[in-house]
């Protein structure tokens, strides 16, 4: 079993070192490297699907005919000529120059980068969706700095093509590189936890999924392994659709999707400025759209906008140099555009625009109005890696049932993370798992509440969530104890194994802990499965309850402030435990002076 996690943070590791001993930027590393880790993709994609083809393959004189592109065409998969092949670049000679080596233009190549440069070209060659995509900036790079690289990257472990372990590598690596490069207009990285939670309330099945400012492409990626995971084939059931003014992010969403075995049509440049252009003509087609645009575009061309359409609710405000000071309500207003008679769109905004004034408070009452607005959720700060602020998850659903048909669930979620380090949270599988059941109580889906509730028990047993947690929790505090004893009583050469295996076994143990937590809250809130409002958390409210509180669609506005849990501790007495404390630390404290004093007088001081 490939500790999947280990081998990210080593590839990473490994890779960063490097990095860090050249003069390259991040920048200027980023897509070169996340090129090789799709070249090693395509490799053993490529390999795979080869084997596939000589398993009844034909023979001639007892040879078996070579492999061809159209084999690997008709298996929807990317054939690499030899010169492309991650194995054929492996074993070069250190002198390239020497080699004598010519590229598909029929030019002698001097270096390993040109060589790199030339597959990447000749991969280009075989896909029209990769055509002017890949980097070809290798030559940027020494041949010792690209050797090395190429080296880390032939890790058997990325062989296992079926568990997208590569995928995996490849998010991981961009993960990385969103800390340190900042686009145009914001980060081309949308955190994976709120991906996901935008996938899992959107439960996308097939047809039509739009993102009009898709990044790196990580909501085509994650509905992609929904729609997987139910049984059907993603390239089958969907068609992925994106538009990404900056071409940049553009060429980084187009690997991510190839890394991922997914294909789609993504535009980017002028004509895929969403705010002027409906770059696939898909107004009103879509079953699917999800986004995280970016927050608070100033200086939009008011009449570009009104003549691109897809402004149902009408324009938000504009100022004297006829312009949109703030694009919130016109993405907002784009999403719901999009959707056809049964579509849900899900999307992250800036916080400040659930409750904004003027026009946009117009757009948001009609909006509100037709009934399809679905869900809103607030996520507290952090989320992000570049920008600490708070954000909001809008979903809208123009299928409803007629049960929620004038209904809004409202989640406050800023109190409810997993700490990942100090300037980052994130929610944890089982967190995201937890708040799409509340979800699912909302909408009537009590099926989907109880299967994560036998989840829950395959896990950790049949006993009540609250009596394994106890149960837990007094192993972890034997498991510690034992611990501490074996590790003084080990010697010297056992002593570094020991702290090792205790560590692996507490850090598991906490990690059933950890889940069991998640259980008890869940189960707490919402017992065998009847949906209820939650001081603090959750609630369901009409329209008209809506409209009482401004048109507001702030989660905050509706579920109120949870009750502060009482800790059992007598307030006086603790007080006056405190206060005699206090006493105590002040009489030492004036001892250690007189006795400091009086050192230095006998030091003549």
């Amino acid at each position: 079993m490939i500790n999947i996690r280990k081998l990210e943070a080593e590839l990473w590791e490994s890779a960063d070192l490097l990095r860090a001993g050249s003069k390259l930027t991040s920048n200027q590393y980023c897509m070169p490297v996340l090129g090789l880790i799709f070249l090693r993709y395509a490799y053993s994609r490529f390999k795979m699907v080869e084997a596939e083809i000589l398993k009844n393959r034909p023979s001639r004189g007892g040879r078996v005919m070579p492999v061809e592109a159209s084999d690997f065409a008709a298996k929807s998969a990317l054939f690499l000529p030899k010169e492309a092949q991650y194995d054929y670049l492996l074993n070069l000679p250190d002198d390239i120059s020497a080699a004598g080596l010519f590229n598909k233009d029929g030019q002698l190549m001097n270096s390993l980068g040109e060589v790199v440069n030339n597959a990447m070209q000749l991969i280009e060659d075989q896909s029209e969706q990769l055509t002017g995509v890949l980097p070809k900036s290798y030559t940027d790079f020494s041949d010792e700095l690209l050797s090395e690289l190429l080296r880390i990257f032939n890790n058997s472990a990325l062989d296992e093509v079926g568990g997208d372990i590569i995928g995996r590598i490849y998010e991981y690596f961009l993960n990385k590189f969103a800390k340190n490069i900042a686009s145009d207009d914001g980060v081309f990285f949308t955190p994976k936890s709120l991906v996901k939670m935008i996938v899992n309330i959107i439960e996308p099945k097939s047809g039509i999924l739009l993102d009009p400012a898709c990044g790196s492409g990580g909501m085509f990626i994650q509905s992609g392994d929904f729609v997987n995971q139910s049984g059907m084939n993603a390239n089958s059931a969907m068609t992925f659709y994106g538009q990404e003014k900056v071409e940049y992010n553009a060429q980084l969403c187009l690997m991510n999707m190839a890394v991922h075995g997914l294909t789609g049509v993504i535009k980017s440049g002028d004509e895929a400025n969403s705010f002027y252009h409906d770059a696939h003509n898909l107004d009103g087609c879509c079953d699917y759209v999800m986004a995280n645009p970016p927050f608070n575009v100033d200086k939009v061309k008011a009449e570009s906008c009104e003549n691109a359409k897809r402004l149902p609710f009408g324009m938000p405000g504009i100022n004297k140099n006829k312009e949109v000071g703030n694009a919130n309500y016109l993405w907002i207003s784009y999403f719901y555009s999009y959707l056809n008679e049964h579509g849900r769109a899900g999307f992250v905004m800036a916080s400040s625009a659930t409750d904004s004034q003027g026009k946009d408070k117009d757009i948001r009452e009609k909006l509100i109005k037709t009934g399809h607005v679905d869900a809103m959720i607030s996520v507290g700060n952090n989320f992000f890696y570049t920008k600490s602020l708070p954000c909001s998850l809008w979903f809208f659903d123009k299928g409803k049932s007629e049960a929620i048909k004038d209904k809004v669930l409202f989640i406050d979620a800023r109190n409810y993370y997993t700490v990942v380090d100090r300037t980052l949270n994130e929610w944890s599988d089982w967190q995201l798992k937890n708040m799409n059941a509340i979800v699912w109580l909302y909408r009537g889906e009590t099926a989907k509440y109880t299967a994560l509730l036998e989840e829950y028990s395959a896990v950790l047993g049949d006993d009540s969530f609250e009596d394994i947690l106890h149960q837990l929790m007094d192993e972890l505090k034997d498991l510690q104890k034992r611990a501490k004893i074996e590790i003084e009583n080990a010697g010297r050469n056992d002593k570094k194994r020991v702290q090792t295996e205790y560590d692996n076994m507490i850090a598991y143990k906490n990690e059933e802990i950890t889940i069991a937590k998640e259980a008890c809250w869940l189960y707490e809130k919402f017992g065998d499965g009847v949906y209820s409002d939650v001081l603090g958390l959750c609630k369901v409210a009409d329209i008209s309850e809506i409209e009482a509180k401004g048109w507001s669609l702030t989660p905050g506005a509706y579920v109120g402030v949870a009750p502060v849990e009482d800790d059992g501790v007598n307030f006086e007495e603790r007080m006056a435990e405190i206060h005699r404390e206090l006493l105590s630390l002040q009489a030492e404290s004036n001892d250690l002076m007189d006795t400091i004093s009086q050192n230095m007088k006998e030091m003549g001081l």
